[in-house]
């Protein structure tokens, strides 16, 4: 009994040996197939812990939150690295995290700091004759009135403003945000006294402690059925700063963005797993600023009319209201004269990347919208 099993060890041994193919297949097992994948994920507060909860800690492992789109792409990996070491470079995340309910976007928030009411020597600036400001008279008091803005610095104005044709010949009193986005002073949204009323806070025009987990939603719901921003038709990504008071001693601005639906106070980043660990998402960013558009006056482009590109160097944005207008921008013109002022801002851009631009447009008030382009290696794409 015991020769036959010797006598079958030797086969099996022999037979092993013998195999042409079992280099091959140590090869096969040596080298597995790369584990990928695409996740979707929306962080929960369990995940923003993997940062730390100790007083040292990140502050997201505590607040659940992020409070810029710069700090989630600097945290984020870290979390990745924790929960998705096993895929392999070329995977995808596109993951989904909040922004604080009140969002200390500026750098001043206190109200008294940051509320000016024009008196009727302050519209004697230079370059101004009239005791009223226009759309543009407004920005230009702005750059008089603060020469050297901070990144994100708010003023909330009050002044007479005049439109032809869309105000009283007197003109009439408004209140209205600014902050020095992308370097140059940029009207945002204001919350309106009626606003305020519409959720039982216009005995005093300002929202208080508890409203705080509400105050995305109330914002939404202001944004959503506001007439002047549904002409500017949104789209997904767009982002909306809002001002609004809250208390008596402060003035805030948070940052909502579209979902296609809803302005929230969420946003969606992708990441990719490269060189064996998580990186933030490759887009490029940046906002036109006054000196890109004049950039139209000058370049040989045919986008737009002579007119229109004329208006756009002097205002700084696109008049996307009157079809009928000498000024108006086609959505062919438009796209054009950006891919004008990208291939001028951008002599060299990274072929293959996503270019999110920010720039302004005029639908009876200056508001900022967003597009996205690439750069194929040969000329500019719109997405």
């Amino acid at each position: 009994m015991k020769k036959i099993f010797y006598l079958l060890a030797f086969v099996a041994i022999a037979f092993a040996s013998c195999d042409p193919l079992s280099k091959t297949y140590s090869t096969i097992d040596a080298t597995p197939t790369p584990y990928t994948k695409t996740l979707t994920i929306t962080l929960a507060n369990a995940d923003y812990q993997k940062l730390g909860t100790s007083s040292s800690s990140p502050y997201p492992g505590k607040s659940y939150n992020f409070k810029t789109t710069a700090d989630a792409n600097l945290y984020i990996p870290t979390i990745l690295n924790a929960e998705y070491p096993q895929l392999d470079n070329g995977s995808n995340a596109n993951v989904t995290f909040a922004f604080p309910a009140t969002q200390p976007l500026v750098p001043d928030s206190t109200y008294t700091h940051v509320a000016y009411t024009m008196v009727t020597a302050d519209y004697t600036f230079p370059g101004n004759t009239f005791p009223d400001l226009s759309a543009a008279g407004v920005l230009n008091y702005l750059a008089y009135k603060y020469p050297t803005p901070v990144p994100n610095q708010l003023v909330v104005l009050t002044y007479v403003f005049f439109e032809s044709g869309g105000t009283p010949s007197a003109g009439t009193t408004v209140t209205d945000s600014f902050m020095f986005l992308g370097g140059a002073w940029t009207k945002i949204y204001t919350v309106s006294p009626a606003q305020y009323a519409s959720v039982n806070r216009g005995t005093n025009n300002w929202f208080i402690a508890t409203d705080i987990p509400n105050i995305p939603v109330y914002l939404n719901t202001f944004l959503t059925s506001d007439p002047l921003v549904i002409a500017t038709n949104p789209k997904v990504g767009d982002v909306k700063y809002i001002s609004y008071r809250y208390l008596t001693t402060f003035q805030k601005v948070i940052s909502l963005i579209f979902d296609g639906t809803n302005w929230v106070n969420k946003q969606t980043l992708s990441f990719l797993k490269s060189g064996g660990t998580w990186i933030p998402d490759p887009t490029v960013y940046y906002t036109f600023n006054k000196a890109d558009y004049a950039v139209l006056n000058l370049a040989s482009t045919t986008a737009g009319t002579a007119a229109a590109r004329a208006n756009v160097a002097s205002f700084g944005d696109f008049n996307i209201q009157s079809a009928g207008s000498a000024t108006y921008w086609s959505p062919a013109d438009l796209q054009a004269a950006l891919i004008v002022m990208l291939t001028a801002d951008f002599p060299s851009p990274k072929p293959n990347i996503p270019y999110k631009v920010t720039y302004a447009v005029y639908t009876g008030v200056v508001s900022n919208v967003s597009a996205i382009f690439v750069y194929n290696g040969t000329t500019w794409v719109a997405q």
